[in-house]
């Protein structure tokens, strides 16, 4: 399998591209990362240095793949933090390339826009870049639930309110959608949930809730979801597998007190999680 990777990348720690390639590629997937950031550090610390490229820069690179003749043996291509509207205009042209050279490739939009404890920190016109031209081109789309309440303009505080939600955000586009840091009126205290829909069918993925304040995770399960998926063609099996990943992942993180999620250390996750949990039809 081979995946187009287009997201934000960071020199220290793991998030965008330095969260989402390695673990891809611990499963066995080629990689074709391109950067649409190159910080220092994430942004979480506050301060930070690099600089953000802009939408030619992200089409030379496209381009030269082209070159290589290699766009027909693309499998799919993933997105995330995009930057900047011209950023996502060359993803989508992107896609199109790579869907010209190979119709069965897929398009998996992580639509980074914000979370509920900092709301939206993006720049202006990428939150309306998402809901109004990449969701429309993506087959999967993994938004967070703070992200799909803004994409749908649904609440989210029920399982049903949630569904209805993922139902708006399909009728978008995208035929499989993953919410991420799902937590309703039906959450435990001591959980958080994921929740999958395809088809008209839903399943959620209930873990335990671990105390820690780390970036990465959710471009680590765009990356694994994405993955499964595409090898699978259920959205159930890739929720199982891919929550189960990231789970392990951060509880090795949260042992360790890092403020960085542990990709390399607990890479083993990525391949045989050590603990698995129930996917429930919901």
């Amino acid at each position: 399998m081979k995946v187009l990777s287009i997201q934000s990348h960071v020199a220290y720690g793991h998030v965008g591209n330095a969260s989402a390639v390695f673990p891809m590629q611990r499963l066995g997937v080629e990689v074709w990362p391109i950067h649409t950031v190159q910080f220092s550090n994430h942004t979480g610390y506050g301060a930070w240095r690099g600089r953000v490229f802009d939408g030619p820069a992200i089409e030379d690179l496209v381009a030269g793949i082209a070159e290589r003749g290699v766009l027909g043996q693309c499998d799919g291509v993933l997105s995330g933090y995009m930057g900047s509207p011209d950023i996502g205009t060359a993803i989508l042209g992107a896609v199109a390339a790579v869907r010209a050279a190979n119709p069965a490739a897929l398009y998996c939009c992580d639509p980074v826009i914000g979370d509920t404890d900092r709301g939206i920190y993006v720049r202006p016109g990428i939150a309306e870049l998402m809901r109004d031209r990449a969701l429309p081109a993506a087959d999967i789309a993994t938004p967070n639930a703070f992200e799909l309440n803004l994409l749908s303009g649904l609440p989210t505080g029920s399982l049903e309110e949630t569904k209805r939600a993922v139902a708006a955000l399909q009728a978008m586009g995208p035929r499989v959608v993953l919410v991420t840091s799902l937590v309703t009126d039906a959450t435990p205290d001591d959980a958080i949930d994921l929740l999958a829909g395809e088809g008209g069918a839903f399943w959620r993925l209930r873990t335990p809730r671990l105390h820690l304040d780390v970036n990465g995770a959710g471009d680590a399960i765009a990356a694994l979801f994405f993955v499964h998926y595409a090898r699978t063609g259920s959205a159930a099996l890739a929720l199982g597998m891919a929550g189960a990943s990231v789970y392990g992942l951060l509880r090795r993180t949260a042992e360790a007190g890092s403020r960085e999620i542990l990709t390399v250390a607990a890479q083993d996750e990525f391949v045989a999680p050590s603990e698995t949990f129930p996917v429930e039809p919901v």
